[in-house]
């Protein structure tokens, strides 16, 4: 279980800065920079997660990186972890990254939908929706997050007639 993160943390001259996403071509280039500075066991997640699996390019400029890991993460700027261990069975591992299943990236972004921007959910879920037949069908999404499915679901279905 992911935690609910009440706040985001603040820039902290005294910890080190990762690599910016603007020094590299590709997501995934930078994502693997990121990983070298985090460690192999580090479990990207939400849009991190999203990249890792071709669902989101990402934006020119992240300044957060999500993710499970041990408490060494926290030496970085803008790392925010959702907790120290996700289930294996949450798990994907592409390109040699690590990351969280997209079942499961929805899922932590629901329970953090307050303080997320959803841009890279919405989009991820519009191109789901799209891909499979016009349906969501094949994600279980838990009782206690149904009507926020249904709001994230109708803004993904209208996000390309925007």
């Amino acid at each position: 279980m992911s935690i609910v993160i009440r706040e985001l943390p603040c820039f902290d001259p005294q910890k080190e800065n990762l690599p910016r996403r603007s020094n590299f071509i590709g997501a995934l280039s930078w994502l693997r920079a990121i990983q070298k500075c985090l460690g192999d066991s580090f479990v990207f997640a939400l849009d991190e997660a999203l990249m890792c699996d071709g669902c989101f390019l990402g934006r020119s400029e992240e300044f957060l990186v999500w993710g499970y890991g041990d408490d060494s993460a926290s030496r970085f700027n803008g790392v925010v972890l959702l907790g120290s261990q996700v289930d294996p069975m949450d798990i994907q591992e592409r390109n040699a990254l690590r990351y969280t299943s997209f079942q499961r990236t929805i899922a932590d972004a629901l329970e953090n939908e307050r303080i997320l921007d959803m841009q890279g959910i919405t989009e991820a879920l519009s191109k789901y929706y799209y891909t499979n037949g016009n349906s969501f069908n094949g994600l279980i999404i838990a009782p206690k997050y149904q009507e926020r499915f249904k709001r994230l679901a109708d803004d993904a279905i209208k996000y390309y007639e925007d």
